[in-house]
This record gives C-alpha cells, structure tokens and sequence, in this order.
C-alpha cells in the first residue's frame, strides 16, 4: 500500500518569507509520496484592506460574498499557491499547484444558511481519489489552495483544515495515510500559557472532556473535531503539532480513537 504523508499548513506560516523558507526546507525531505494543503486568510484580509472591501468574520470563519471569493480566489489560489510552488520548484521538488476545481479535485455544495450566511463557503462532497492518485504516482506533489467548486461551476472558500481531512480520507482506502497539521504550538496544550505542556496522545473521549472543562476552546475547537472526523472515517494516524516538527511527527499530539 503506498504511504502518502498530507501537510496542512497555516496561513502564519506561508505569509512570512523567513518562516515559509523553513517549512518548505522540512517539506521537501519528507520520504515518499506528500501532499500540501495551505491557508493564507491573513494575505486575504490585507488584500481585502488595500482594495477597501470588509472582511466579516463570525466566529473566526470568514463570511464570503461575492467581493471577498474574488479577494480569497486571487490570495488563496493565485498569489499564495504560485509563491508555494515557485519556492518549491527552486528546491527541485516538482510541485503542482490546485484548487478544488482543477481536475474536479474537490466537489462541495454552497453551505446552507442557518443562524449565520456565510456566503460562498463550501461543505465537501466528494474528492477525486483518482485525480490525486494519477498526480502521485508521477511523482508530483499536489499543492492545494483552500477552495472548492460545486455542479453549477462556481467557486467555493473552504476550510483548509477540512480540506485536508477530506483529501486524508479519500486516499485512506487505497493508501497509507499520515495527516499532520502543522501550526504555531507543539501540540494540543493541557495549559495554553505553558509550551511544553503537550498533550501526546488523544483519544475522542479526551476530547470531549477536554472541550467540555474549557481546557480546549475557541479555534481549536473545529480543527480537532476535523483530526476526529478524519480518524472516524478510516485515517489511521493523525497529529498535530509545531511546524517545524512535520520531519518528526510524534513529537506532537497523536490522535486516535
């Protein structure tokens, strides 16, 4: 079975030119088959600022009408992704960049609206194992901004983290799939004040317990319960921890159920 190690990233990490420089230097020597997903929602709001169009956020996701999706397409799709696969070409490691769009990567549907609009914001439904397969096994590495398409041909601004959960999913029946996210922290934290706090393994009941004392809360909240969703449906092995750490992946937290 072949082994595909899939990265997320965070928009931290790919907008400064010194931070981005170190991840991709650690991106690059990972063995095997690999698969970047990425943000940039940091890029997107300054974009936003300097074409004087207002970004909303409710409850940390970004409400996207139809200003804001030409704002996240040019960001996410354009500036970030081709910055990501230039500097990954210079490292000779030939890299492809994607949206949910090319090669029908990814299908979703505009999510419905309930207490809140979030606009054009997709909900995933289907991914392309055989488009990422054909890729990988060229050895190419696809490098996947965060958006999405449905039927009607319009696109989507989804959540990276989802994003990765979904494409570690779909490759999890013919492969053998490491999901890791990579952001500021060392791990999932017992005490958010005290880096070395690290939570090393977690199961789904942890979780829960965890969420419902407060000790994990605010963005954390979703980007755990993706990890879960993911391990729920068939990925193995998932973590998540420092950035710096993706060469070394049980130095953060390892979930399961």
């Amino acid at each position: 079975m072949k082994k595909v190690t899939i990265i997320k990233v965070g928009g931290a990490v790919v907008e400064s030119p010194d931070s981005l420089e170190a991840f991709l230097n650690n991106f690059v020597h990972i063995e095997g088959a690999k698969i970047l997903v990425h943000g940039g929602g940091r890029s997107a709001t300054a974009m936003a600022e300097r074409l004087q169009i207002p970004t909303k956020m409710v409850d940390g996701r970004r409400v996207t009408d139809e200003n804001m999706l030409e704002i996240v397409t040019m960001v996410y799709g354009g500036l970030v992704n081709k910055n990501i696969v230039a500097k990954l070409q210079c490292k000779k490691l030939n890299a492809l960049g994607l949206t949910g769009a090319d090669m029908n990567l990814i299908e979703a549907h505009k999510r419905p609206v309930k207490d809140v609009d979030y606009g054009f914001v997709g909900d995933i439904d289907r991914i392309n194992t055989d488009a990422l397969m054909a890729l990988i096994s060229q050895g190419i590495t696809p490098v996947v901004a965060p958006l999405t398409h449905d039927l009607k041909g319009n696109l989507l601004n989804t959540n990276a983290d989802t994003i990765a959960a979904s494409l570690a999913v779909g490759l999890s029946a013919e492969c053998d799939v490491d999901l890791y996210y990579g952001f500021e922290k060392n791990g999932v934290l017992k005490d958010a004040n005290d880096d070395h706090s690290v939570i090393t393994s977690m199961t789904t009941r942890d979780f829960e317990i965890l969420k419902t004392s407060g000790a994990i809360h605010s963005g954390m909240i979703p980007k755990l319960t993706n990890c879960f969703d993911a391990i729920a449906q068939g990925v193995r092995r998932v973590y998540i921890g420092h950035v710096d750490n993706i060469n070394h992946l049980d130095r953060g937290t390892h979930l399961h159920d």
